[in-house]
């Protein structure tokens, strides 16, 4: 759930930092490619499990390495490749961005979590 969460903010911000508006319809056409690329890492890292037999990735979604990483950059390659498909836009700036800001977030709360449990 956080890391919806934190695909909706990256959104969110973007648009408003465009002048975009912040409508339902626009956030929503404007995120899903990275909600798709969350659910590919997400699916990528359960199928990982799976196939080790409970591997540690998936009874540690919280743990940055590999769950984190995982994520992250499933979200922001499907993301982008989603983007490109439909006609959205993808500057190197942007990609540069993305990946800034959702490794940021994505990565950020588990190393805060990991800190915390400590």
């Amino acid at each position: 759930m956080l890391d919806v969460c934190c695909v909706l903010v990256f959104v969110i911000i973007g648009r408003a930092s465009h002048t975009k508006g912040e409508t339902l319809a626009g956030i929503a056409s404007t995120s899903w490619p990275f909600l798709c690329g969350l659910a590919v890492g997400w699916a990528w890292l359960w199928a990982s499990a799976v196939r080790m037999s409970g591997a540690r990735a998936w009874r540690r979604p919280s743990a940055i390495r590999p769950a984190g990483l995982m994520v992250w950059l499933c979200t922001v390659a499907v993301g982008m490749i989603l983007r490109v498909i439909s006609g959205q836009g993808t500057a190197i700036a942007f990609i540069v961005v993305a990946l800034a800001f959702l490794g940021l977030f994505l990565l950020g709360w588990r190393l805060i979590w990991g800190l915390v449990r400590r």
